[in-house]
């Protein structure tokens, strides 16, 4: 077995997570590599009866996912490896797959889109029960929690997509754990370099690796951690049985974005921290939402919980002070550098009208546009999006 990179330095000092990004699940030892292989097989030689740990098939085990898995463990602060899917919706729907038959989610009201479709067309078979509230409201959610029959799982995103909601993290997961719920955190936003929900009281913790972890557009990858055994191994027969895999060329583009995290987030959050002041600052725009301007309802809350504001913000273009979709459209369609298409946490920077989609929740504000704030120069940034938003 390949020897690891500890996760401590010599003296047991714990390494930080941006030093993590780079040497987790990194090969280590004489005449090792210093990247992890990549291992493209469907089938391994094995005789005799499977041991925990032996390579079978390709479904159930590759080598090329263990680093990966390892170094999204060390990020997230986890003890056992983590799980990689072959997309952010494939860790989602394993996830979902926890809450027995006709269990209550307790979830945001405007949570990602395709989350809110996959438990609501679960909802119309009689699978689940579904709850949807303002996560940044933390009466509702722990009258929620409190209800009897208890609910089977609190489902949360925080910051929420795309309205940047801000949960008391800390509080709605100490008092879910006390009602016996079990909770799941997409923690795709605020990445582990911002928060780490299992320190925080979460149950599972769920990544669409697609976007910050991998980071370059070129990757469609899911990710679990958690501490529980139990449910670890309930979440990997799930991915086995589903074949939810990834590839080993996508474990391996995968881990190589992981490494350069740390910079990358980094320069997205000074980036977007600027751009949201001057859009909170111009007539132009109005309801700027981001967790890291002092302004923002969420920021205090935030404060006290997260490293990191993130690199997503949103806003409403306006005319005369009132959101306009109309501006909005305007933007989509005038800008050069940023790119409009339907993602985030890649390099470049992305905007788009977020209720373009017929499954955008309808708390959505149809003059919403979300932006993910990549690493190019802020003020060619802002000089683009100042142009689009016109006079």
């Amino acid at each position: 077995m390949t020897e690891m990179k500890a996760l401590r330095s010599p003296d047991g000092t714990p390494y930080a997570p941006a030093t993590l990004a780079v040497t987790a699940g990194r090969p280590h030892g004489q005449n090792q590599p210093v990247n992890s292989p990549i291992t493209l097989t469907s089938t391994f030689h094995h005789a005799g009866t499977a041991q925990p740990g032996d390579s079978v098939y390709a479904r159930f085990s590759n080598p090329s996912w263990d680093p990966l898995e390892a170094t999204l463990a060390a990020l997230e602060g986890a003890e056992l490896p983590g799980l990689v899917y072959g997309s952010g919706m494939a860790a989602i729907a394993a996830a979902l797959s926890l809450v027995p038959d006709g269990g209550t989610v307790i979830a945001p009201r405007a949570c990602y889109n395709t989350t809110l479709t996959l438990m609501q067309q679960q909802e119309a078979k009689g699978r689940v029960r579904l709850v949807l509230l303002d996560v940044s409201d933390s009466d509702a959610v722990l009258a929620a929690l409190a209800a009897s029959p208890a609910p089977a799982l609190f489902w949360l995103e925080s910051p929420t997509n795309p309205l940047l909601e801000v949960a008391d993290v800390p509080a709605l997961l100490t008092a879910a754990r006390a009602a016996g719920v079990t909770t799941v955190v997409d923690n795709t936003f605020a990445t582990p370099l911002g928060m780490n929900p299992l320190a925080l009281g979460a149950d599972v913790v769920v990544h669409s690796m697609t976007k910050f972890l991998a980071g370059h557009s070129d990757v469609i990858m899911g990710g679990i951690v958690t501490d529980s055994p139990e449910l670890r191994a309930t979440l990997h027969g799930y991915r086995t049985v589903h074949g939810a895999i990834s590839g080993g060329l996508d474990s391996y583009l995968a881990l190589r974005g992981v490494r350069t995290l740390a910079l990358r987030f980094e320069r997205g959050c000074a980036n977007a921290a600027v751009l949201a002041e001057r859009l909170a600052a111009d007539p132009r725009a109005c309801n700027v939402r981001y967790p890291g301007l002092e302004t923002d309802p969420g920021h205090a809350r935030a404060a006290q919980h997260m490293r990191a504001f993130g690199a997503v913000l949103a806003f409403e273009p306006a005319r005369a002070g009132q959101p306009s979709v109309e501006r909005a459209e305007q933007v989509s369609a005038s800008v050069a550098l940023w790119t409009p298409a339907t993602s985030l946490g890649g390099v470049e920077s992305i905007l788009e009208r977020r209720r373009r989609h017929a499954n955008e929740p309808l708390a959505v504000p149809e003059a919403l546009v979300r932006l993910s704030v990549g690493i190019e120069d802020v003020e060619d940034l802002w000089r683009d999006l100042d142009r689009a938003l016109g006079s």
